[in-house]
């Protein structure tokens, strides 16, 4: 026969039979809160967060307990609530960030005007390749470009934190793999690699802000490239537009 357990809940004393109901009970009661006060509380960590918020990080701040629905809820409800204005939630890869709105851009340049970076095209055609090709070595992308990769290109990816070493190929001489990381995806607005839109798109989205960073210049004499490097030449600027428009401070509305 089980033993009878009784179990506090939102000060309410509930009896249930035997202390395995007991700790299940207590385990999925999680605490109630407002949902105005939950949307507040988000609302402001997010306005005043650096970086994106994950939903593990919202929902611990927010004691909400193990299920995320209210926080996945709150979340759409800001959306939604900020479909109008000039700054907008966006969900990218490492959690929920608001930026200023693409089309915001020219006015915020004026405030705090930013020279655009220039990156040569083989930098712009080594990105895209390791993007849709990944993981790649280096040799994976001088066949593909049919010309030498200077290590300048590579550093300053690297510099830029849209690209990393991820492990060796398992090869004579043990070459580096090249992935592209979670700030590229961050800085396009993407929550995953199938985000990624068609390389003639990629320069779209590039144009729609600009660098959130000084400019990187990389001065690489260029060879003849393949015809796909034409549809990349603006594959680097997406990310540096995309980056600014969530680095610009945003105030919530009065």
């Amino acid at each position: 026969m089980s033993e009878q357990v009784t179990v506090s809940t939102q000060n309410n004393l509930v009896p249930v039979d035997g202390a395995a109901e007991a700790l299940e009970l207590v385990h999925d009661t999680a605490p109630v809160i407002d949902t105005a006060l939950l949307k507040n509380i988000i609302e402001a960590a997010l306005l005043t967060s650096p970086e994106p918020l994950s939903l593990a990080e919202l929902k611990k701040m927010a004691d909400v307990g193990t299920s995320g629905k209210l926080v996945e809820d709150a979340l759409n409800q800001l959306a939604q609530d900020y479909s109008n204005r000039g700054v907008e939630l966006t969900q990218v890869a490492s959690g929920w960030r608001f930026r200023a709105r693409p089309q915001m851009q020219v006015y915020l340049n004026r405030l705090n005007p930013q020279k655009q970076p220039r990156y040569s095209r083989a930098v712009m055609e080594t990105l895209a390749i390791i993007a849709y090709r990944q993981p790649v070595t280096r040799g994976d992308i001088e066949d593909i470009r049919g010309v030498a990769v200077a290590s300048q290109i590579l550093k300053t990816l690297e510099t830029r934190n849209w690209i990393e070493v991820i492990g060796t190929r398992d090869v004579p001489g043990k070459p580096e793999l090249f992935a592209t990381t979670q700030q590229l995806l961050d800085d396009l607005n993407l929550r995953s690699l199938h985000e990624l839109p068609e390389l003639e798109e990629m320069g779209s989205l590039i144009d729609q802000g600009q660098a959130e960073d000084e400019p990187i210049q990389t001065e690489v004499a260029e060879q003849s490239l393949p015809v796909s490097a034409t549809e990349t030449d603006s594959a680097v600027e997406l990310a540096d537009t995309q980056a600014s428009a969530s680095e610009q401070p945003e105030q919530p509305a009065v």
